[in-house]
């Protein structure tokens, strides 16, 4: 749970440790609106504890066929854990239903559930894959996430525009290349 006293302290502290005077008119009220932001940025921590991954995927509906399935474009924004700078990007979804569907719009909640955390995007790819085969039990999901990390852009390499794509690939996906070369089709990465 956000703890926003913390937060704020935390930010008062930041801005002196900076040379900042935390009582000048554009930043007495910093501390509190950092706080209210991080408490959104950061919401995935409640989700996951209260099993938001979980309740977004509960609503399926029955279907007879098992033909593959793909949200693509879905925009994302995290927070790497190393440098607390956001990466952002696209996940796209693939996966083939075992006898039930999910609504699209969860495929794109259960993503931003993931994403509203400090982590790497090697661990987010992996862990909405694992939430979509625990609670789905598709024959295989495949997870691609593509981001441009402002800690490459902004600052060290500074390399704007570069992008780190991550794919995660579960059951029917984590051997058959025939299948995944079909996405990245679909995909034109």
């Amino acid at each position: 749970m956000i703890n926003k006293e913390k937060i704020e302290e935390g930010v008062r502290l930041l801005l002196e440790g900076i040379g900042e005077d935390v009582n000048r008119e554009g930043l007495k009220d910093t501390p509190e609106r950092v706080a209210r932001m991080y408490e959104e940025i950061y919401s995935g921590y409640g989700a996951i504890e209260n099993g938001g991954d979980a309740e977004n995927l509960k609503k399926t509906f029955s279907v007879q066929d098992s033909e593959l399935v793909l949200e693509r474009d879905i925009t994302f924004y995290s927070m790497c854990e190393h440098h607390m700078l956001p990466f952002y990007g696209k996940v796209h979804i693939a996966y083939v239903p075992d006898g039930k569907v999910v609504g699209l719009s969860k495929l794109a909640r259960t993503v931003e559930v993931f994403a509203r955390k400090l982590q790497v995007q090697e661990k987010m790819t992996g862990e909405i894959a694992d939430a979509i085969m625990e609670h789905l039990s598709p024959k295989g999901v495949l997870i691609i996430a593509e981001a441009e990390h402002m800690c490459m852009t902004m600052r060290g390499i500074k390399k704007p525009g570069s992008t780190t794509v991550t794919c995660a690939g579960r059951g029917v996906f984590k051997d058959n290349e025939a299948l995944c070369d079909r996405i990245l089709t679909m995909l034109k990465i």
